[in-house]
């Protein structure tokens, strides 16, 4: 009989490239789960298996000098990224729902980029605020099987907005065009998936980086990359202000998403390096919020300034090149919401790469310590251990 002919697929519009591709990141956590993430208490969790991303992506480039990507998650995280929130009409009340425990699909990354000119591309849609070095590292490139708590806290993650960006010397100094690349964001500030701001204002989101150095040092190939980043934004009661992870600081010490009780304005910066030397990296970043309320007609907003700062260095280096790789990462985040309310973290990694990123194999090892259980006993322990394994595949 003869063979049935194959299956292909073809594109529907004029892009001349069209690419299918995804990951799957898979984890096993042990002892005291995600602590590092200020859940402990009677906000602990339990050991076990956990799909941590299994993203599809689509991307593609058209000659017209526009790209996309359209990006989904099968997997929900354990913050309330994709909460949802009701008011009551007649009380004004707002409550706010999650399906976080839920295996179903989101949207993560949803973009146009029209990329003409190097100095200045335009890009709209849902991504990633220009906020933070290890946020801005893709999920399946970061050291370590989890993002620092700061981070986590204390960036505006994905937003739904528009942002110019490139690289300034581009042509006029090709040589060094990475010297300088800037990004200028504005976003509607109340996460994800969200199509409705939360108010008439937005968020504005900077960021600008600079690679003063990129040569040979010690006879091995090595950069220096130095950034800084700035956040504005007005928001109403409400807006989960704290989209990635936690930060509203429980009576025990623990750590949950701060949704916002009445209006705020917040301002926030950060400073990050990154240095390379041969199998050698050293990241380091400092990040600071200041969470003032405002009055708004009439009604107060419910809670006291804060101003919530964190910070982490990461140290690693491959003991066999390209294959087997040690991390040591030290962390601090004081949420400033009670006295000694600190959490740090220790963390102690290796990555074995079978095959680049693509198959990942990475296990870490996690001490986590509260200030605040320490220096009130009664609430319980107050130092936390957990061991993850991770297994990445990259199609």
């Amino acid at each position: 009989e003869p063979s049935p002919p194959p299956v292909y697929a073809q594109a529907a519009g004029s892009e001349y490239k069209l690419t299918l591709g995804g990951y799957i990141q898979t984890n096993l956590e042990s002892g005291d789960v995600s602590a590092f993430e200020g859940r402990f208490g009677a906000n602990a969790l339990k050991d076990r298996f956990r799909l941590r991303r299994a993203r599809i992506t689509l991307t593609g480039d058209f000659a017209e000098q526009f790209d996309f990507k359209i990006e989904g998650d099968f997997e929900q995280s354990d913050s309330a990224i994709t909460a949802l929130r009701s008011v009551n009409v007649n009380t004004g009340a707002t409550t706010t729902v999650t399906n976080s425990n839920r295996v179903e699909f989101s949207g993560t990354d949803i973009f146009i980029n029209w990329h003409r000119y190097p100095e200045a591309d335009i890009k709209v849609g849902q991504f990633k605020a220009p906020f933070g070095l290890e946020q801005l590292t893709p999920d399946t490139l970061i050291y370590t099987i989890e993002r620092s708590l700061a981070t986590g806290a204390l960036t505006p993650e994905r937003q739904i907005g528009a942002m110019l960006w490139g690289k300034p010397l581009a042509n006029v100094w090709p040589e060094q065009k990475d010297l300088v690349t800037y990004y200028s964001g504005i976003f509607n500030g109340n996460g994800r998936n969200f199509n409705n701001n939360d108010n008439n204002e937005f968020m504005y989101v900077d960021r600008l980086e600079i690679l003063p150095f990129k040569g040979t040092l010690l006879g091995q190939e090595a950069s220096l990359k130095i950034g800084g980043d700035y956040l504005f934004s007005r928001d109403d009661a409400g807006t989960n202000i704290s989209p990635a992870l936690n930060l509203k600081v429980n009576t025990d010490g623990s750590l949950t998403a701060f949704t916002l009780p009445g209006a705020d304005e917040r301002h926030a910066w950060s400073i990050d390096a990154w240095l390379k030397i041969g199998r050698f990296d050293l990241i380091g970043e400092y990040l600071d919020e200041s969470v003032d309320g405002r009055t708004v007609h009439g009604v107060a907003p419910g809670f006291a300034d804060f101003d919530p700062h964190g910070w982490y260095v990461q140290g690693s280096y491959f003991i066999i090149p390209k294959k087997l790789q040690a991390v040591v990462k030290w962390e601090g985040f004081s949420p400033d919401q009670l006295a000694n309310d600190g959490i740090h973290s220790i963390t102690g990694g290796l990555n074995y790469y079978i095959h680049g990123d693509n198959v990942k194999a990475m296990a870490d090892y996690v001490h986590t310590w509260s200030d605040f259980r320490q220096a009130n006993p009664q609430f319980g322990d107050d130092q936390f251990d957990e061991v993850l394994l991770r297994l990445q595949v990259i199609f």
